[in-house]
């Protein structure tokens, strides 16, 4: 199976694992508005559940893919990804592919909250894709310029505000992203920002965004080498072998049960 997936793969993944898990979904309830308003805490059992459709795209270790078709989500603030679902439900942020699993009818405030939260505990790979590292020194300074006052100087965003954590991010899906933010295509980022880069042309963003795919994760945020998600060990995974015959990288292409 290729890197990037055609719609009709993810689409024929989504309808088959729609039909495993909707009875282990509770069903809506269109009276809530989300687990704060009911006074209860997120839920990582469900959140696991749910996660099982976004696995499929994401991997089971929400790693992602190192090309940037798929983000690493590993890690990142709860408040973020819902914040991300909600924009994509309100077609603020175009992601065709994200479409269809943000407008689930039966996918509520409550199971958001919750698939968010798990995630939020998943540990961040040790390898992510990077960029060229032809221009390092100036995208430090345009970081340390344009980015740190929001997203820190480590690229570690802010929980409470809900500004993502940047580091441990692919260098393609930092570019594009950031690409789109900058000529209006994506319409969910923060109004400052956009005045801020508007003067960046394709090779600023590059430097800056090589840079950002520099910034490494705290060690306690990364998986142990060879870590696997065990909460999703029924996934076959197609492993990769280096020449001396181990295991260095594995991706999903089908699912056994859960």
């Amino acid at each position: 199976m290729s890197t990037r997936r055609s719609l009709t793969t993810v689409l024929f993944y989504f309808f088959l694992l729609f039909s495993n898990i909707g009875a282990a979904l509770p069903a809506p309830d269109t009276g809530l508005r989300g687990n704060e308003a009911s006074g209860l805490k997120p839920s990582l059992e469900n959140g696991r559940r749910v996660y099982l459709l976004c696995a499929v795209c994401h991997q089971p270790e929400a790693w992602g893919e190192d090309d940037g078709s798929y983000p690493q989500i590993a890690g990142q603030h709860a408040g973020v990804a819902v914040k991300q679902m909600e924009d994509i439900r309100a077609r603020n942020r175009d992601t065709p592919l994200m479409l269809p699993f943000a407008m689930l009818e039966n996918l509520t405030r409550e199971q958001i909250e919750d698939v968010a939260a798990y995630i939020e505990t998943l540990p961040m790979s040790q390898f992510n894709g990077s960029g060229p590292g032809t221009d390092l020194k100036k995208g430090a300074r345009l970081y340390q310029k344009l980015c740190t006052e929001c997203h820190g100087p480590e690229g570690q965003g802010d929980a409470e505000k809900r500004v993502p954590l940047l580091y441990g991010q692919h260098y393609k899906y930092l570019v594009r992203q950031f690409e789109w933010i900058r000529d209006g295509k994506r319409r969910n980022a923060n109004e400052e920002m956009l005045k801020q880069i508007q003067g960046l042309n394709d090779n600023d963003v590059s430097a800056v965004m090589d840079y950002v795919s520099r910034l490494r994760p705290p060690e306690s945020r990364l998986a142990a080498p060879g870590w696997r998600n065990e909460d999703f060990r029924h996934f076959v995974r197609n492993c990769r072998r280096d020449e001396e015959g181990s295991v260095d990288y594995c991706r999903t292409i089908t699912v056994d049960g859960e």
